[in-house]
């Protein structure tokens, strides 16, 4: 490894000292570690990369900030940083990607079995000590749509494949377009969803996918389709939502995200029974998985050569 080592800051509320360790396996001996405001604050100077999480980025535009030309999110999700004006545009943000897959691919197949195999139905059979056996659907055949085809997405289409459904897709760049059966753009929503048995969001939050998913598009799904988002909670109208399903329209609505997080525990999702409601724990950032993306990058950065997972702040992600 080249000798030349970046001042690098660890910053989490909780784990830094875990990433940190982490990080000097990787025979990186440059680290230092911060949990607050003050502590960051006082090891910013001559910082030169911060692998970073809810960090107080208003210190970002102090002096004592100049030496900082890159900050890693620990996450995937960076609709945050990019809102945030506190930022220089020299730091180069960059974020998790390809960390995710599959564990939001196991997470999402795990829905669609216990709903197509009526899994409560099961339990509740056992628990009423009755004999009640019934015919269950097969995912064979049935039609899934991923909105978003990003390192997630390609990952539930291929998960999908062994299950031989079919796939379709919708995305911005059509640059996967080759790996569904039919691929739609984001002018053609009601066309993407009108025949879909499951839809499953991936997208980024971004100006422009903010609340794309609202009453048009869910009515325009099938009456007995299901939902599932492990994207962003943005990109539903919960609003929009609740009413629809209050409707009797959908069979199922599966949330990991939410537009606030934690989900206030007066809020009418937790009371809907066909809404299932997760605390965004369908693609966890691992300390071991995030140190090794990490690491990696810091070695692809002493090279001077293209980091993973730069952030283009113009498109949002």
């Amino acid at each position: 490894m080249n000798t030349y080592q970046p001042a690098i800051l660890v910053f989490h509320p909780e784990q830094a000292e875990e990433y940190a360790a982490c990080i000097r396996d990787h025979g990186f001996t440059s680290v230092q570690t911060a949990s607050t405001l003050e502590e960051a604050e006082s090891h910013l100077s001559g910082t030169e990369v911060i692998l970073g999480w809810n960090f107080p980025t208003q210190l970002l535009n102090q002096p004592a900030a100049s030496s900082v030309r890159w900050f890693q999110s620990i996450g995937a999700g960076v609709d945050d940083l990019i809102a945030d004006s506190s930022i220089p545009e020299n730091i180069t943000l960059t974020r998790i990607v390809d960390q995710f897959g599959a564990y939001i691919s196991e997470y999402v197949f795990t829905f669609l079995l216990h709903l197509l195999k009526d899994v409560p139905r099961i339990v509740q059979a056992q628990i009423d000590r009755h004999w009640d056996p019934f015919t269950s659907e097969s995912l064979t055949k049935k039609t899934i749509g991923l909105a978003g085809i990003g390192s997630i997405g390609t990952e539930i289409v291929r998960k999908a494949r062994t299950f031989d459904m079919n796939v379709h897709g919708l995305s911005f760049s059509g640059k996967q377009a080759h790996l569904v059966d039919q691929h739609f753009t984001p002018d053609q929503w009601g066309d993407f969803v009108k025949g879909l048995d499951y839809l499953v969001l991936t997208l980024p939050l971004t100006s422009s996918t903010h609340h794309i998913v609202n009453r048009d598009v869910l009515s325009a799904m099938k009456p007995n389709a299901c939902l599932v988002n492990v994207g962003r909670g943005e990109l539903i109208n919960e609003k929009d939502l609740q009413t629809v399903m209050d409707s009797g329209h959908l069979q199922a609505a599966v949330l990991d995200v939410f537009e606030q997080e934690p989900l206030p525990a007066d809020h009418p999702f937790f009371s809907m029974p066909n809404v299932y409601v997760t605390p965004h724990l369908s693609g966890p950032s691992t300390t071991e998985g995030v140190s090794r993306f990490f690491a990696e990058n810091v070695k692809r950065y002493v090279k001077g050569q293209s980091l993973h997972g730069v952030v283009d702040r113009q498109r949002g992600y």
